[in-house]
């Protein structure tokens, strides 16, 4: 008969003459103890957690919370887990039992860790996105987000190989293995993993992010972007039907992202009548001033009001400005102000905008005549 566990000696010289007035085996007594102690001892825990969220929530720093919240659950599971080790003794004559449950108890500890390192990531992850911080913009968000996503898959493979190495498996062979057969995995698939790769560039150089409209001059790729998984992205286009892209697309084309404009371009030509030469002068200063105290125009970004050309039949100026908002429904409603105000003053200036014309000269002794072009 195998002996007892050392660390059960003395529980079990303790327990003897009880077992042995009861007339109970001493293994059920000890089982039975264990037992008890795990359900008092998760009533304790659970005391103790709620305890310390009230000390962390008196307290002006986050991550006090972070942490506590993280290791409430996993310090629960903890506590069978040393229920397990505990009990391995009291099964003396099972060396097969004995090893179960000791690979078990070493499985749950290494399953916990990873639980307590999986909800530390999403707490802080969660932490830096939340709204009281203020409003962060999309590339910061993209890159919390990535990150937080890149250590919970490095964490998680981690688990699993000391969990394969707990079992008994080699890890130096299987990653032997893992070279050999990853060429031919590579082979089959090369799709999967260009998406996968594509994905990661992605997150990496945060082209954009959810939320943002982007479009592509080299596909017919253009609305807002809702999800940005590893293998594709879902576009919204402005129709509200979904464009489900590989990822390995980004890698490939030029990418727009009107989303991170600055500020939305002004750029129009405006022509009035050859007839009307004395007043272009007065016109482009006038517009000009009308331009610089608008208070929706940018005045740090370039503002150009210029005579440019002598059109066919119209003298043409320019107006080259910037709104300050980005905002594509305000930008329209912007120009349309400012266009009826530039209309307005080449009527005051007693100019009229120029249609296209022609002048036709007629035989001697016929005066000429301006027809407006076909």
């Amino acid at each position: 008969m195998n002996e007892l566990d050392p660390n059960n000696a003395l529980l079990v010289s303790w327990l003897a003459p009880v077992a042995e007035a009861m007339g109970i085996p001493v293994p059920l007594i000890m089982l039975a103890l264990l037992l008890f102690m795990g359900v008092a001892g998760r009533f304790l825990i659970q005391w103790l957690t709620r305890r310390a969220r009230e000390a962390t929530d008196a307290t002006k720093t986050p991550w006090d919370d972070v942490i506590v919240n993280a290791a409430a659950g996993p310090i629960e599971w903890a506590l069978w887990v040393v229920i397990v080790y505990l009990s391995l003794g009291v099964a003396g004559d099972f060396e097969a039992l004995q090893s179960t449950m000791r690979h078990a108890a070493d499985t749950g500890v290494i399953v916990l860790l990873g639980w307590f390192l999986h909800s530390a990531a999403v707490n802080v992850e969660r932490e830096l996105l939340s709204d009281y911080r203020g409003p962060r913009n999309s590339d910061d968000r993209a890159a919390i987000s990535a990150s937080a996503r890149l250590v919970r898959i490095a964490l998680w493979a981690s688990v699993v190989l000391m969990l394969l190495q707990s079992m008994g498996v080699s890890i130096s062979g299987l990653l032997a293995f893992g070279g050999i057969g990853g060429i031919a995995v590579g082979f089959a698939a090369r799709d999967l993993l260009a998406n996968f790769l594509g994905g990661l560039s992605v997150y990496l150089d945060r082209p954009f992010a959810v939320g943002d409209w982007i479009r592509s001059p080299d596909r017919q790729i253009e609305g807002t972007v809702e999800n940005i998984g590893w293998r594709m992205t879902c576009i919204r286009t402005f129709d509200q039907r979904p464009l489900y892209i590989p990822n390995a697309v980004f890698s490939t084309v030029a990418l727009e992202n009107p989303s991170r404009m600055r500020n939305r371009r002004i750029y129009e030509t405006i022509g009035i009548r050859y007839s009307d030469i004395a007043s272009i002068e007065g016109i482009v200063t006038e517009v000009k001033a009308m331009l610089e105290a608008d208070e929706a125009i940018d005045c740090d970004r370039t503002l150009m009001v210029n005579f440019v050309a002598c059109g066919p039949s119209s003298l043409d100026f320019f107006i080259y400005t910037f709104t300050k908002t980005t905002d594509w429904v305000e930008f329209h409603g912007i120009k349309q102000r400012i266009l009826l105000s530039v209309l307005t003053i080449v009527e005051r200036h007693g100019a009229e905008v120029a249609f296209p014309t022609q002048t036709l000269h007629l035989a001697e002794g016929m005066e000429s005549a301006v027809v407006p072009e076909p």
